[in-house]
């Protein structure tokens, strides 16, 4: 399996999932030019996708898609009530590229075992997704405001996991947002904190787990030092050395990270 983000944050989201030759995007956040440029600086094909997947209908993470899925002809991926979310806002899909994501049901990309899990943000019907391949688990949790049951049970113990770390309490709390920003933030139905991410964290790694991606960043109330710090920290307090025992990496905003193959 080879994994990368390629971009990450609120101004735009997509990250690249390629097994045995399947190779997928989950969300596509930016322009359709921006997406295939930052795939191509990775050396990878956007002729080699099979389909994007959708977490959620909020433009960070839709900006592209109608574009891709129409140049390339792709199948996109969205549960039915995300699917009345955003068709008004991509521009028209092939009614053969108008997939649903059914509860309860795996999706099959060749080798490439997709399941999708829900998780807890202010959109009609957000999840994240895990992915399986030859024994490989791949976990992907962000948009949440708290880690829901089912999502714990499908990443617990994931290999690698691409994970929020949103925001930085005293950052947010103490920022130029207007309060009823903040509250949405803060909610259930808002974003995890770099502490609360930690502490998820703490919790899901296991014996496989050989590396965190810290995700979807704010650029108003966060810095990469201060997530990677703060989690890193966590995981210490519940004795893991993210310098001996674990990769710990924070995802760039607007760049591909570490290509991670297993």
């Amino acid at each position: 399996m080879r994994v990368c983000t390629l971009a990450s944050g609120s101004s735009g989201n997509a990250t690249y999932v390629e097994g045995d030759g399947s190779a997928v995007l989950v969300d596509a956040g930016l322009s359709g030019k921006a997406v295939i440029e930052l795939l191509e600086s990775r050396g990878i094909d956007p002729l080699g996708l099979d389909g994007i997947l959708v977490t959620h209908e909020h433009i960070d993470h839709i900006r592209g898609i109608g574009v891709l899925s129409r140049k390339f002809d792709l199948k996109v991926y969205a549960t039915e009530q995300t699917w009345g979310a955003v068709t008004p806002l991509i521009g028209e899909i092939r009614d053969y590229n108008r997939c649903i994501l059914e509860p309860g049901r795996e999706l099959e990309k060749g080798e490439l075992k997709i399941e999708h899990f829900e998780t807890s943000h202010d959109a009609v019907d957000s999840i994240g997704f895990c992915f399986h391949n030859e024994g490989i688990k791949i976990g992907i949790t962000t948009d949440t405001g708290f880690l829901t049951s089912s999502a714990r049970k499908e990443i617990d113990g994931a290999d690698l996991m691409i994970f929020e770390a949103n925001h930085d309490l005293h950052m947010l709390k103490n920022g130029r947002y207007p309060w009823n920003l903040k509250k949405r933030i803060l909610s259930d139905r808002g974003h995890l904190s770099n502490i609360a991410a930690g502490h998820c964290l703490a919790s899901l790694v296991g014996g496989k787990t050989s590396g965190i991606v810290l995700a979807h960043l704010s650029k108003e109330n966060n810095i990469p030092e201060l997530a990677y710090s703060t989690v890193a920290k966590v995981l210490e307090e519940s004795g893991l050395n993210p310098e001996r025992d674990i990769v710990l990496e924070v995802a760039p905003r607007s760049e591909p990270g570490t290509l991670w193959e297993f």
